[in-house]
């Protein structure tokens, strides 16, 4: 038996190795975004005192955004419950310094994040290597996430769009099928506030979550306000997720779960985007996490309960190929893939978690093709079945198959292919040819959406053979998808970051990732209401003089001159396997 398993395994690797799959794992180039980060002590008495400052200073920012938003928030057309209301109601008159308000908010934010970093992500540019606790951590979250969740939407006016879409669904319509204006009339309250560029076109999500907002529809009635809060509970129970899953995960990857939370977690787009914005990619992205969490701890064979200090730091999963599966394991499984399965029913970007759950499986059940025939079938069918629930219990069928590409309707700057499209098409104009700007994004996005397949194939391929480990290969997957996308918001880019926040550690990484997150978080303006020019040139000198105004006198009182932590000191070997 022993002769027949090697040349089983024999033939495997010749097999692997005619198909360019057997590559080692030191030639694999994504595996420099990876180290292991080590345990370091907590802060000292002086950084302590630094940290609280910095909370402050992130709360303070969190609380000048929420009052502002009373001024420059999406706030709506009608039942606005603070227009005409003497003192709260001024803000919505005094525009530009609503607005200066609304920036320096933002900037006080990004800067305590930034200098939050430095105390999360310990031991950097011959700084001690200290990091604050996990309890530090979430009290700040909780302390800066309290006022964006009490306060109107900021920087998007989705959440109408969500109103008015379960409003269709509640009236026993097809939201896959019937615009707001269609399903329920241009005067309609809830079509007022929705934008004009949405208002004749289907809803673009999944059945569980136009299913979930069928039900708010049916408590908050016409009641805006009331909808708007219960669409936030959902938008705040995803982020409840993320935090809960991300120690976690990056636990799994060997790094240190309060480096993983400051960066996916308080990132300033969450905040401002997720909480603030109310997007649905908060449930999402929670629910993803979460089921790719179950489904690794099943393949695993874990025997803790819940606690994230259990977590042992991955090795290669070798030990565990080949081990059957006890019952426990297949229940964690099964509600693992029910669980991601349920998030692709609210966005479906997100169902390629199953994909590399699935890789995964098919190396702890040996690794070869049969196994991984055998991974792909199970987690289809769980999919099916949960799908085919979900779809035919809210009776809203599958008519979302339909709508996916509803938002290609935008030409999105954020997106490569768009942008090298739109770019193109303008150079054509400039040289006399003409505007062909929509014959080239016919080009451009197909190709990218080639590359991205393309991309994803390979990190599949590499958590199936143990160079990568699942949610390194899914986050780096979401990179190229969110970048080669032929629509990207600002929010997009947390689909990448939130998972390679629990396994990118190096500065390859991060500093893209912190700088980016900080960029646009600031270069964004509030959708409440449209600003001219000069309002926009006034406010940014404001923030300006503000913010260099409160460096100079914190100069120091706060870690300026230390840096934002993005980097870190590996000081173990990087792992890429399944958890042990």
């Amino acid at each position: 038996m022993a002769v027949l398993e090697g040349a089983r395994r024999r033939t495997i690797d010749m097999g692997r190795r005619a198909l360019g799959l057997d590559v080692p794992a030191a030639d694999h180039t994504i595996a420099v975004l990876h180290t292991a980060e080590s345990e370091v002590p907590g802060l000292d008495p002086r950084e302590t005192v630094q940290f609280k400052r910095i909370r402050l200073l992130g709360a303070t920012g969190s609380v000048l955004m929420a009052i502002s938003a009373l001024g420059v928030a999406a706030q709506p057309v009608v039942q606005n419950p603070v227009s005409g209301v003497r003192v709260i109601g001024v803000f919505a008159r005094w525009q530009t310094s609503s607005l200066a308000l609304c920036m320096i908010g933002t900037v006080l934010v990004v800067m305590a994040w930034l200098l939050l970093g430095r105390f999360a992500v310990g031991g950097f540019g011959g700084a001690p290597a200290h990091r604050l606790s996990r309890s530090q951590l979430d009290r700040t979250l909780l302390l800066w996430i309290i006022p964006m969740s009490v306060a109107p939407p900021l920087f998007s006016n989705d959440v109408y769009s969500y109103l008015a879409q379960s409003e269709i669904a509640a009236r026993g319509l097809d939201p896959y099928e019937v615009g707001p204006a269609t399903g329920l009339g241009l005067h309609n309250v809830l079509t007022y506030n929705v934008p004009n560029i949405w208002r004749d076109t289907p809803a673009p999500y999944g059945p569980l979550f136009l299913w979930m907002g069928r039900g708010i529809a049916h408590l908050t009635g016409d009641n805006i306000i009331l909808g708007v809060w219960a669409h936030r509970l959902l938008a705040l129970a995803g982020v409840a997720l993320i935090v809960w899953a991300l120690p976690r995960l990056s636990r799994r990857c060997g790094v240190a779960p309060v480096s993983a939370l400051w960066l996916g977690a308080a990132n300033p787009l969450v905040l401002f985007h997720l909480v603030g914005g109310v997007h649905n990619d908060a449930l999402m992205l929670g629910l993803m996490l979460a089921g790719t969490e179950f489904c690794l701890r099943a393949i695993a064979g874990e025997r803790w309960v819940g606690s994230v200090t259990d977590v042992v730091c991955p090795t290669n999963g070798s030990e565990h190929i080949g081990k059957p599966f006890d019952r426990r394991a297949w229940s964690l499984l099964i509600f693992g893939a029910v669980v991601i399965t349920l998030s692709s029913t609210v966005k479906f970007t997100s169902i390629i978690a199953l994909g590399f759950v699935g890789m995964a499986l098919a190396r702890r059940w040996g690794g070869g093709v049969r196994p991984l025939l055998a991974a792909a079938l199970t987690l289809a069918g769980i999919m099916a079945v949960t799908t085919l629930f979900v779809s035919w219990t809210s009776g809203l069928g599958f008519g979302w198959t339909h709508t996916l590409n509803t938002a290609n309707a935008v030409r999105s700057w954020m997106s490569l292919p768009t942008a090298v499209g739109i770019v193109t098409g303008f150079g054509g104009v400039l040289l006399g040819l003409g505007d062909h700007t929509t014959a080239l994004l016919s080009i451009t996005r197909p190709i990218a959406g080639a590359v991205a397949a393309f991309i994803t194939l390979r990190m599949l391929i590499a958590t199936w053979t143990g160079r990568l480990q699942p949610v390194g290969a899914m986050g780096v997957s979401l990179a190229a998808i969110v970048l080669l996308f032929p629509v990207v918001q600002p929010w997009y880019l947390l689909w990448a970051i939130v998972p390679l926040a629990a396994w990118a550690t190096t500065p390859a990484f991060r500093v893209p990732a912190v700088v980016f997150s900080a960029v646009v978080s600031v270069m964004l303006m509030p959708r409440g209401a449209d600003f001219g020019v000069f309002q926009i040139i006034e406010a940014a000198v404001a923030v300006v003089i503000v913010g260099v105004g409160f460096i100079v006198v914190t100069r120091n009182l706060l870690p300026w001159r230390g840096g934002a932590g993005v980097s870190a000191r590996s000081q173990r070997p990087a792992a890429y396997g399944v958890s042990s």
